[in-house]
């Protein structure tokens, strides 16, 4: 029998628990509880599963414990992904709930069915919403009670019991299309040195020497003397120096943007049809 109490249904909606494999990994989020009504005890939940989220898929809560706000499964998400797909919106039927228990490897008799299974229905507990219902003897707010009587069979509600045993499946393929994110290349920055010539203009002054010339006249004291005699100046002109310095001038980085396009997505799906083939004329 599970370990999980119908009081403890409302902490796991309340807190928009999730169900989760031993080694911690998310499986789904809770959609459904499904409860037993003899007993009023949860058997099962529901995960949406799927690449959308479009599908659920039912999990045994005869191993299950809770764990937080979440509920702890000996399953892996694969196992319950591939798991077989019933109708969330009517009650389990005994052959469904077989198949169920047959798959993850349980015996049926462990649910407490035994040889009573033909008499068992579940109620329903959804995940979302603030009805409030009964879930076996006990009052909870928030699960809402979707069970009926199984002598209400009219309409699109009726036990799938009563369908008669010549019957096919229809099977069809449906498309879920998603992104994943994978590397579509790398840019980089990279640095390297060009040479280009520089060409300026500064001034550069120079001495030139310039012979003058005067009379000395009678008055004017100088040496009159014959012989050799050097007299020089010293000239000057300005040199050009050139210097090079390294100065930061620009700082070069790489950015992203993210860009939105619409991208049609075409693939062959296969379906089923059924047609009637009769080996004989109907007479009236």
């Amino acid at each position: 029998m599970t370990s999980i109490t119908t009081a403890q249904v409302q902490t796991l909606i309340d807190g928009k628990g999730a169900v989760v494999s031993d080694s911690g990994d998310k499986i789904g989020s809770i959609e459904q509880l499904f409860l037993d009504d003899i007993t009023g005890e949860p058997t099962w939940v529901t995960v949406k599963t799927g690449l959308f989220g479009t599908s659920e898929s039912f999990v045994p809560l005869d191993r299950a414990t809770v764990v937080g706000d979440d509920i702890q499964v000996p399953y892996d998400k694969a196992m319950v992904k591939d798991a077989p797909r019933v109708d969330t919106d009517q009650h389990l039927t005994p052959q469904e709930e077989e198949g169920l228990y047959r798959y993850y490897g349980l015996e049926y008799a462990s649910a407490g069915h035994g040889e009573t299974y033909s008499q068992t229905t579940t109620d329903t507990a959804r995940s979302a919403g603030t009805a409030t219902g009964t879930a076996g003897t006990g009052t909870t707010t928030g699960v809402t009670d979707t069970a009926a009587p199984a002598a209400a069979t009219t309409g699109t509600g009726r036990d799938r019991r009563d369908v008669d045993d010549a019957s096919v499946v229809r099977s069809e393929e449906r498309v879920d299309v998603g992104t994943r994110r994978r590397e579509a290349g790398r840019v980089r920055l990279r640095k390297y040195v060009v040479t280009e010539n520089v060409t300026k203009t500064v001034p550069v002054t120079r001495e030139e020497v310039r012979v003058e010339r005067e009379p000395v006249t009678a008055g004017d004291r100088v040496s009159g003397d014959i012989g050799d005699d050097v007299a020089e100046v010293t000239l000057h002109e300005d040199e050009v120096v050139v210097d090079k310095e390294t100065v930061p001038v620009e700082r070069v980085s790489l950015g992203k943007d993210t860009v939105t396009e619409e991208r049609a997505v075409t693939e062959q799906v296969r379906k089923e049809q059924v047609e009637t083939d009769l080996d004989r004329d109907v007479r009236p």
